[in-house]
């Protein structure tokens, strides 16, 4: 399989390029997170972006989407990435639209994905329970026909999510994959109480307490007590996509840093000039091309539903943190003492590298599952 763009894709890359450099730029982050704003991003602007294909590139043409796969969710996310545009692309247009693909039902498809590709309707999918990633370190449990109770951390956009997709444990012991079902659940029920938490990068999480919170067999999301095969095909949606985004951040703070090695003077001589500051950005210009290789044939990987898939999204996750964590630090060294203060952009792009590399896993989980799944 060739790691070049068709043309289709060239053309959507372009206008999302063009889209996310106009209408949300880092500005416009900086912006929200001044105003406190209570949502965390523009509803309209998520409409605007919902009619540009976004909140349904992965949802079939039949259910109201465009259904341009994990390459075009890619290329959306990159783009993201480099403008740090505030969505719930993620997790509404990622996340949920995968869980429903891969265990919903003809009625929860045919309700819940035309609304979600409009941008009518938010998703949060609440899995995580512990504060580092850990997938099948599940306590919250489903008793009887159905009641719901534990604590969801880490639930991206959980806050104004219009529904939530909660794992829950109908069997086992706390940490076996066996014995999951994942459910859907109304916000507004009674028992569910949810608290924001703003992170470190200015964007939404939440804190969901469930307890007691009743639940029909209609709102079972895949197979009873085997829900860890939707899980693991929704986690690794959202790695992939998170690694194209960390690709985007690593590419606009690079980019970022060479106009200004460009533009810098030191003892009257542009600090670019300098040969160790060109070392490292060679170095770095590598890597990030390294990234851009391993992170297009992750997605074309999981659009084809290849059997090395996972194995593909541990790399790229991996390698995708490590280099933004790589290039956002060059990116504060070289800018100097302006670097470090906040009416510069620059810390916005390290802080973001920082949640996005943690969140469902950073390079060393992803390092360890890979030598797993490769049996060792």
């Amino acid at each position: 399989m060739t790691l070049v763009l068709t043309d289709d894709q060239l053309m959507f890359r372009d206008a999302a390029k063009r889209f996310a450099a106009e209408r949300a730029p880092v500005s416009q982050l900086r912006k929200l997170r001044d105003d406190l704003d209570p949502v965390g991003f523009s509803r309209t602007l998520w409409k605007e972006m919902a009619e540009m294909g976004w909140a349904g590139v992965l949802a079939p043409e039949e259910h109201g989407g465009v259904g341009f796969g994990f390459v075009g969710a890619g290329l959306i996310a990159t783009e993201v990435g480099r403008n740090l545009s505030a969505t719930p692309l993620l997790s509404s247009a990622v996340l949920a639209v995968t869980a429903l693909l891969r265990g919903g039902t003809t009625a929860q498809k045919e309700t819940l994905l035309p609304a979600i590709a409009g941008g009518d309707l938010l998703i949060a999918f609440a899995t995580d329970e512990c504060v580092r990633h850990a997938p099948y370190h599940i306590a919250t449990r489903c008793t009887g026909k159905y009641k719901l109770s534990g604590r969801k951390l880490h639930v991206l956009d959980g806050h104004i999510a219009d529904r939530l997709i909660v794992s829950a444990r109908t069997s086992g012991d706390t940490g076996s994959r066996d014995g999951i079902t994942l459910f859907l659940v109304d916000p507004k029920a009674s028992g569910v109480s949810i608290t924001r938490s703003s992170m470190v990068d200015s964007r939404n999480s939440a804190v969901i307490d469930l307890r007691d919170v009743v639940v029909g067999e209609g709102d079972v999301i895949g197979t009873f007590d085997k829900g860890a095969i939707v899980l693991d095909a929704v986690l690794d949606a959202g790695r992939a996509v998170l690694s194209a985004e960390l690709l985007g951040v690593a590419e606009e703070a690079f980019e970022r840093t060479l106009t200004y090695l460009r533009e810098r003077e030191q003892f009257s001589v542009k600090i670019g000039t300098f040969q160790a500051l060109q070392h490292r950005a060679a170095h770095l210009f590598c890597e990030i091309e390294l990234v851009r290789s391993v992170v297009l044939r992750t997605l074309q990987a999981l659009d084809a539903q290849e059997p090395t898939a996972s194995s593909l999204v541990c790399l790229s996750k991996a390698k995708a943190s490590d280099v933004a964590r790589i290039a956002t630090n060059e990116a504060v060294q070289m800018h100097g003492g302006i670097g470090m203060t906040d009416e510069f952009d620059i810390g916005f792009f390290m802080k973001r590298a920082r949640a996005a590399a943690e969140t469902f896993g950073d390079q060393y989980y992803h390092t360890d599952r890979f030598a797993q799944l490769s049996g060792y």
